[in-house]
């Protein structure tokens, strides 16, 4: 593997494959009110609130990551509205547009939108997407534990609200592999974008299996006994789209049997600090003493400083990010879990 050398290696986020880093998904929290399988250890041991970073720490990475190129921020969880301050922290954000923001989003599971959605949109978030794995009720809460009404009223505020969205749905073998068919057929008849996700293996309880999965290929023999549907090119995006019937795009994020690694912008970092520069890496880089610093020496002669050893700590780590997910499935399976990566 190459390694990184500061004297020839281009000062953007980039990495060894040339692929730049123009995403970047923080979690505020790994608390969620959800329990599904495919994310929540069935008995997770939530961090302490004073371990979290705090919001004026985030926002000082946040600018240090706009200043070098970031043009995109995803807010995400756990469930990012169960922390309180959210919504400020978003009105905040709006500063570093001046400085190349682009875009601020949030991944949800819109449990709490009915009440938060004309706020985040008056904030200024630009858009959401929200989980949803069924519309069936009974089938809802057995994924989830908590019931389907409060989503699906969370959804509706949003559109009340203006706020742009998707719906994410999880799909998994014997699970609600049923729910192709009414999903595509619900969100064609409300305007909604639809992408379907492969189950990947990121469960908080490790028990992932490829048997479980739902593959790209099985969602479209679904979808071509009732529908004409053509592929569209694939652009700088996770989801393959596709034309259904000729006026609606569905897309299909297909990590497991189709990943999208070789042109992959995006890294993470989790609530407590830790940068992961692919979401199934099995280390993450601890960068809360170095930001801690940073928001210390906010108003002093030493932020240079102390912005420069951030600069040299995250710059290897993203340039050695490895070439994807099939290269790295082999490896030993980590502890952390998508509840505290965001996805």
């Amino acid at each position: 593997m190459k390694q990184y050398h500061s004297e020839n290696t281009p000062l953007v986020l980039q990495d060894q494959y040339g692929r730049i880093k123009r995403k970047l998904r923080i979690s505020v929290t790994d608390r969620c009110n959800f329990k599904c399988v495919y994310c929540m250890p069935e008995h997770p041991e939530w961090l302490n609130k004073q371990d979290l970073l705090s919001f004026e720490a985030l926002f000082e990475f946040c600018r240090f990551m706009v200043q070098h190129g970031v043009e995109s921020i995803r807010i995400t969880g756990g469930e990012p509205l169960m922390r309180q301050g959210i919504v400020h922290f978003v009105r905040d954000l709006q500063a570093l547009k001046a400085i190349g923001l682009k875009r601020i989003s949030m991944t949800t599971n819109g449990h709490y939108l009915a009440k938060y959605a004309h706020q985040l949109k008056d904030a200024g978030l630009d858009d959401l997407n929200i989980s949803l794995d069924s519309l069936d009720p009974t089938q809802f809460k057995q994924l989830t534990k908590k019931k389907l009404e409060p989503v699906l009223e969370g959804i509706q505020a949003a559109k009340d609200a203006g706020l742009p969205f998707k719906i994410n749905c999880v799909l998994m073998k014997n699970k609600n592999d049923d729910q192709i068919l009414p999903m595509v057929r619900w969100s064609i008849e409300n305007y909604i974008p639809l992408r379907f996700i492969e189950f990947m293996p990121l469960d908080g309880d490790a028990l992932w299996s490829s048997q479980d999965v739902v593959s790209e290929a099985e969602i479209l023999q679904t979808l071509e006994s009732h529908y004409s549907v053509q592929v569209i090119e694939q652009q700088h995006e996770p989801a393959r789209q596709y034309l259904i019937n000729n006026n609606y795009i569905l897309g299909i994020i297909s990590t497991i049997t189709h990943s999208f690694c070789h042109q992959c912008d995006r890294i993470r970092l989790t609530a407590q600090g830790e940068l992961y520069n692919c979401l199934f890496a099995q280390q993450g880089l601890n960068i809360k003493p170095q930001l801690q610093a940073l928001l210390r020496a906010q108003n002093s002669n030493d932020h240079l400083l102390h912005s420069q050893q951030l600069k040299d700590m995250v710059m290897p780590y993203i340039w050695n990010k490895a070439k994807g997910f099939h290269a790295l499935q082999h490896q030993q399976t980590r502890k952390i879990s998508m509840h505290m990566l965001g996805g």
